[in-house]
């Protein structure tokens, strides 16, 4: 039988299945509306979402389930589970904000869609006699913390035969709004570094021949990094802010801080463009006499390495919903932001980017995943991780895409729990994938 013939033969079972899915989360959907909100609301940065964690954990031992608090070492961190035995599927749930805007990136329904599919799938396990467990992973510090390393390094995904989560956008293209996400997707590897140049202070008047300019420094290297713009690839992102350049106008300035993230469509590009932008750093810093220290401050993260199987199914469920996704399985549609279920192991220290070894390896290279995005309503022009991004993300359309695509994620991860072919083929896609790394 051919993958195709395995997707297609859906055990009668499973079609029973989803209706006992649609039905717990439209069931659940105004408790998971006020969950939505409450996180949203109070905003959380990086391994500090504590009412979040809270808010989530109290909703799920309301509902009877079991649930660790503060899972894997990490103080924001949960695991809720569902079943004896079998297989073993986990949605993750992300709610962690960005600075200055809170949820500008929607992690708020990223928790409500994974939540919504737990419950969903943990609905369906009960009617089942199969064996099998469904859980929920709460994954603080997506946005360049590099939380789901550290629950992969502490063993959150040793015996996961899938995960799946789902990431809110603004719309694909505002001409086709018949498209309501990408289902078989992939992300651009990213990383991050501080550039610090130390030079030497001195009156900026009276004696500025006796300085060394650290801002001048920054400002070369700055200048450099946008002439290489023009020599890199049309997938590749470099991005850069100032947060140090001096203290007062009449100083020259002793000290200054860039910080740049690099990115490209696979881990191995991102190396090559990084020391690229590295060696604009070094030659502003001999250009100035400055002194150079280069630091990484994010742990990088690689693409997505998205399951053939699992996404064909999540379109599937979806197309049954009436909601076409994009899923082309000859082609990975790719997106430019970035993300930490394609991640690379850290080593025990970052301090010294130029000494650290390249390990392949993150979430989707850990388990099979599944990693979509959905669009909700914006206007056009608007894009992530700004205030009109947020401010659409709170609105309770947007909530029940959530709700919708939560019920296509639980279609897709139940089948994996019930349908041993389907179980193998997910497997096979996934060894596959090994091979083209």
């Amino acid at each position: 039988m051919s993958d195709s013939d395995i997707r297609a033969s859906k055990p009668s079972s499973l079609r029973a299945a989803a209706q006992h899915i649609s039905d717990a989360v439209d069931g659940y959907e105004s408790d998971l509306y006020t969950i939505n909100s409450e996180i949203q609301s109070k905003p959380e940065l990086c391994f500090k979402e504590f009412h979040a964690h809270d808010v989530i954990v109290a909703f799920l031992e309301k509902c009877g389930l079991a649930v660790t608090k503060r899972a894997f070492g990490l103080e924001t961190s949960f695991l809720a589970e569902y079943g004896e035995g079998g297989r073993v599927v986990t949605f993750c749930a992300e709610y962690d904000a960005l600075p200055e805007i809170g949820h500008g990136c929607g992690h708020n329904l990223i928790a409500a869609s994974s939540i919504a599919a737990f419950l969903g799938a943990v609905a369906a396990v009960k009617q089942s006699s199969a064996p099998g467990r469904v859980q929920l992973l709460g994954c603080p510090a997506e946005e360049g913390g590099g939380g789901k390393l550290k629950l992969i390094e502490a063993g959150a995904f040793a015996n996961v035969d899938a995960a799946l989560m789902i990431h809110p956008t603004p719309p694909v293209d505002h001409s086709t709004p018949d498209i309501a996400g990408i289902s078989y997707g992939t992300c651009l590897a990213a990383c991050g570094m501080n550039a610090a140049f130390i030079g030497k202070p001195a009156h900026a008047a009276a004696m500025p021949w006796a300085g060394v300019n650290a801002l001048d420094a920054a400002t070369l290297s700055y200048t450099a990094i946008g002439l290489l713009r023009q020599h890199i690839k049309p997938s590749d992102r470099i991005n850069i802010i100032m947060p140090e350049g001096g203290t007062a106008h009449n100083v020259i300035p002793e000290k200054s801080l860039t910080r740049c993230n690099v990115r490209s469509e696979n881990a191995s590009q991102m190396y090559s463009l990084k020391e690229r932008v590295e060696n604009c750093f070094k030659g502003a810093a001999t250009a100035t006499g400055c002194t150079l220290n280069l630091t990484e401050v994010m742990a990088p993260y690689t693409d997505i390495r998205p399951n053939e199987a699992l996404c064909a199914e999540f379109s599937d469920s979806m197309q049954e919903q009436g909601r076409k996704f994009l899923c082309n399985l000859e082609k990975r549609e790719l997106s430019s932001f970035s993300t930490d279920m394609g991640k690379e192991p850290l080593l025990a220290t970052i301090t010294d980017i130029h000494t650290k070894s390249i390990i392949p390896g993150n979430v989707s290279y850990e388990v099979p995943s599944f990693h979509g995005n959905f669009c909700i309503s914006t206007a056009l022009g608007v894009g992530l991780h700004t205030e009109e991004f947020r401010d659409a993300a709170k609105t309770y359309e947007s909530h029940k895409r959530a709700m919708g695509v939560g019920k296509g994620m639980a279609a897709a991860g139940l089948r994996v729990l019930l349908d041993d072919e389907f179980a193998s083929l997910v497997k096979r896609n996934f060894e596959a994938d090994k091979k083209t790394r």
